[in-house]
C-alpha cells in the first residue's frame, strides 16, 4: 500500500468518471415546480458565479471560481458549451447543468447541482432528464461526467441510478480554496482544513 501524505493547504480527492454509452429509452419526465432557462453566450459571469457559489460552496467547487475572467468567458462562451439552470417560477436560478460538446461525438456534463434547500425533492431527477436529453444530440454516441468524494454522498449513487456506467478513478490533489481565499474557512465543515 503506498500513502502519500497531502501538503498542508491542499486537498485529495478520489474521482470517479461515470459514462453512457446508449441513449437512455424515453420514459416518463420527472416532474418538478422548476423550469429549465437556456442562458446563451455571453452568458452573465457575475450571474453564473454566485449560482456556482451557492450549489458548490457545501462540495468545494472551485473551477470556475478559480479561473481568470477571461478564461471563464472564453469557456462560457465557447460555441461547444451550453449553460442551462434550473428556475423557480419568479425566475431564481437553483440549479446548473453545464455542458460540454468540444470532443468529437461525446458531451461532458460539466457540471450539474441543485442548491442545497433544494435536494431531497425529486429536482434532482427532473433536472438530469432535461440535461439527458440536451446530451443526446443527433451527433453524440458517448455522455460522460465526473464526480468525487467531497461531492454529496449520494452524487455517484444518483448517476448511476440514472443510467451512467463507472469507467475510471484517479486522485486529485489541489489547493484547498478555502485556504486561498476562493471561500470562507468555515465553509464545508465536513472536510477538515489543514
Amino acid at each position: 500500500m503506498a500513502i502519500q501524505v497531502v501538503p498542508s493547504g491542499e486537498l485529495a480527492t478520489v474521482v470517479t468518471c461515470l459514462e453512457m454509452r446508449a441513449r437512455p429509452a424515453p420514459a416518463l419526465p420527472a416532474r418538478s415546480a422548476l423550469k429549465l432557462v437556456h442562458w446563451p453566450a455571453p452568458v452573465d459571469k457575475a450571474a453564473y458565479l454566485d449560482l456556482f457559489r451557492r450549489i458548490g460552496a457545501p462540495w468545494l467547487w472551485r473551477g470556475r471560481l478559480a479561473q481568470s475572467p477571461a478564461d471563464l468567458a472564453a469557456t462560457l462562451e465557447a460555441p461547444t458549451t451550453q449553460v442551462h439552470v434550473a428556475a423557480r417560477r419568479d425566475g431564481t436560478p437553483v440549479g446548473l447543468i453545464e455542458l460540454d460538446f468540444s470532443a468529437a461525438a461525446t458531451c461532458e456534463i460539466v457540471y450539474f447541482g441543485l442548491e442545497p434547500g433544494m435536494m431531497g425533492r425529486g429536482h434532482g431527477r427532473w433536472l438530469m432528464d432535461h440535461a439527458l436529453r440536451l446530451a443526446w444530440r443527433e451527433d453524440v454516441a458517448r455522455v460522460w461526467l465526473h464526480t468525487c468524494d467531497l461531492d454529496h454522498p449520494a452524487a455517484r449513487d444518483f448517476y448511476q441510478r440514472c443510467g451512467f456506467i463507472p469507467y475510471e478513478r484517479w486522485l486529485e490533489t489541489y489547493p484547498d480554496p478555502r485556504v486561498n481565499g476562493i471561500y470562507p474557512p468555515d465553509t464545508a465543515p465536513q472536510v477538515p482544513m489543514l
